[in-house]
């Protein structure tokens, strides 16, 4: 997804925000292309110790600033150009229906343009979000994601798992 971005010219020099950013390999992945600045922001402080270590594996041309926040709410904010990158809840499970839509909301308040990674499916909710808040979907690419078991309705071990990654410009 961070090559995707740097293909469109959505890294080098501006500011990266992850949304969300968990281990924080977005955020590192966008370190590595010459951004103005990456900001990594993570509700988990476990999850948020463990980006700051894998920071330390990596020869990032850019600092990460690792936020501990609400990536629905983060509290941060930017002047220039900003590039938002998300990996959000699905929303489509019991108990997170419609959390990918906070992540969306706070894209569409915040960047300039995202990318944002979604179950399969989702073109029509996308574009139709998108429109309702100013944004529109100008690229999007199928993947498939290999998952660690790490929530209570994962039944196996890993799971491969139909995705869309999607650019969405906001201006």
């Amino acid at each position: 997804m961070i090559h995707l971005a740097d293909l469109h010219g959505d890294v080098d020099g501006r500011t990266v925000l992850d949304l969300g950013a968990g281990t924080g390999m977005f955020a590192l992945a966008a370190a590595l292309r010459g951004p103005a600045r990456v900001v990594g922001v993570e509700l988990d402080r476990t999850a948020l110790a463990t980006a700051r270590r894998n920071e330390r594996r990596v020869a990032a041309s850019a600092p990460v600033h690792w936020v501990q926040g609400d990536a629905a709410r983060p509290p941060v904010g930017f002047p220039d150009p900003v590039t938002i990158v998300m990996n959000p809840p699905f929303g489509a499970q019991d108990g997170n229906r419609n959390a990918d839509r906070t992540f969306l909301a706070a894209a569409s308040d915040l960047a300039t343009v995202s990318y944002s990674v979604h179950n399969a499916g989702s073109r029509a909710f996308l574009e139709a979000f998108a429109a309702d808040n100013g944004g529109e979907v100008t690229h999007a690419f199928a993947a498939d994601f290999t998952i660690d078991a790490q929530f209570d309705h994962h039944a196996d071990d890993t799971r491969d798992v139909d995705v869309e990654v999607y650019r969405v410009d906001w201006e």
